[in-house]
């Protein structure tokens, strides 16, 4: 895939954008929350000068509501919650890294054609992936012993517990290993995104058929050596959307699409129903405890606290801050302060009540269904890779459905790289509906043919 010397900026940034949304404690357990606060404060003025030095282009997008009301209405309620909040000072805090974290996101998803956004993805994702790997083999063969990340010093370095640690030097006995993002569910979501980005870029003709088959092989290695079972069910739910999709594609008459829409329906009824009646066989298949991994003690702590303030929650506070009031001592695993709910839906209902959590939903089901329609709506014969379809249409569907998925056991998607990648599919899937396009590229005019 090749980029106009004077574009190669913009995506170097944005790919720089995502990998540091995406591997934020490779960053913060290399150089310190410092380094950490001074790359995003760079990224955030970065950002800030783009969208300026193309106030015109971007000016004319945001007044034709490409930003969806859903996402601003999201952003508003947070930061009207400071009012409200029982922890006001950190509530302005989060709020305005939240506006930071959406701000950095706005160049790629106003300014990037849709394969510039796809190949400043997979930038992102290969370096994620390819470093993860390497730095778990440095560990192994060189280092030979656990790291911790350069901030955990004195006392806390002594028998500390084992979250804390950055890698556990676990490759050579098959995982589960952690990579630069010092997580394995963290690295796992990374390696199900890769899989999705590599495969659509492989299938769209943007890359080398054996340097996409290459990486996609690598993500499917890097998913294995993390046993993550949350994302082992993303990825047969990212599989069956996107087979969903597909045959969506083949059906040309109204008739054939209420065919497919019953039957995936009752498929998707009947493999939810399964999965609850054999729920203990799949947590032992997947090496799971019966509590999901401590998450049911935490969820419980969590409604208990959400049940005080229903409405309209405690207030906006993102990743939870472990020294203030509720929070302190809420819930505590394996010697370290956990700081989010370990379920996006229910974070948003502890801390924007029943409130946040309709307009959140409404984000996601507007964003969904823009996604779908686009990737299954034929488009003009100029504008198509094959058949009369775009086939880089398919990567939001595929991409939220990850985010689903991951929502349902990581609060991620409200922060960082979730709420980046959220951003992004909620704005550029926007833009395509409303058949706006960057003038400077290739991006595809969707025309709505349901009107």
């Amino acid at each position: 895939m090749t980029t106009t010397p004077s574009r190669r900026p913009l995506v170097a940034f944005a790919a720089a954008v995502f990998f540091i949304g995406l591997a934020p404690d490779a960053v913060r357990n290399s150089i310190s929350w410092y380094g950490f606060g001074a790359v995003v404060l760079a990224m955030v003025v970065a950002s800030i000068v783009l969208i300026v030095r193309d106030q015109r282009r971007t000016r004319d997008r945001i007044t034709m509501g490409v930003l969806p009301w859903p996402l601003l209405g999201f952003l508003a309620l947070a930061a009207a919650s400071t009012a409200w909040s029982f922890y006001p000072r950190e509530t302005a805090i989060a709020v305005v890294l939240q506006l930071a974290t959406t701000a950095v996101v706005l160049p790629a998803a106003l300014l990037l054609t849709p394969r510039e956004r796809l190949r400043t993805l997979g930038l992102a994702l290969r370096s994620i992936l390819a470093l993860s790997l390497l730095f778990e083999l440095v560990v192994a063969l060189i280092v030979r012993a656990p790291v911790l990340p350069v901030w955990v010093t004195g006392a806390d370095r002594v028998d500390p517990p084992l979250l804390l640690f950055w890698s556990r030097n676990l490759l050579l006995e098959g995982g589960p290993v952690q990579g630069i993002v010092g997580s394995s569910s963290l690295l796992a979501m990374a390696g199900l995104l890769g899989l999705i980005v590599f495969g659509v870029q492989l299938a769209a003709g943007t890359v080398r058929r054996a340097a996409g088959v290459l990486w996609m092989l690598l993500a499917i290695v890097t998913i294995a050596l993390t046993r993550s079972a949350t994302i082992t069910l993303g990825l047969a739910a990212v599989i069956a959307v996107c087979v969903f999709l597909l045959v969506m594609r083949r059906a040309s008459t109204r008739r054939a699409r209420l065919a497919v829409y019953g039957v995936g329906a009752a498929i998707a009824a009947a493999g939810i129903g399964a999965a609850l009646i054999a729920r203990p066989l799949i947590l032992e298949a997947l090496g799971k405890s019966a509590d999901l991994t401590g998450r049911l003690g935490i969820w419980d702590a969590v409604i208990g606290l959400a049940e005080q303030r229903p409405a309209a929650g405690w207030g906006w506070i993102s990743f939870w801050a472990p020294w203030v009031a509720p929070f302190d001592g809420l819930v505590t695993r394996n010697g370290v302060a956990q700081l989010h709910a370990h379920n996006a839906w229910l974070d948003v209902w502890l801390q924007l009540g029943v409130i946040g959590l309709v307009v959140f939903g409404v984000l996601i089901v507007s964003t969904g269904i823009r996604a779908f329609f686009l990737a299954t709506d034929r488009l003009p014969s100029s504008a198509t890779d094959a058949g009369g379809f775009s086939t880089i249409s398919l990567l939001a569907p595929l991409l939220l459905t990850a985010l689903l998925v991951q929502s349902l056991a990581e609060s991620r998607i409200l922060s960082e790289g979730g709420w980046m990648l959220l951003v992004m599919l909620a704005v550029t899937t926007k833009s395509a509906m409303l058949g706006r396009h960057v003038p400077l590229g290739t991006e595809v005019v969707v025309e709505d043919r349901r009107k």
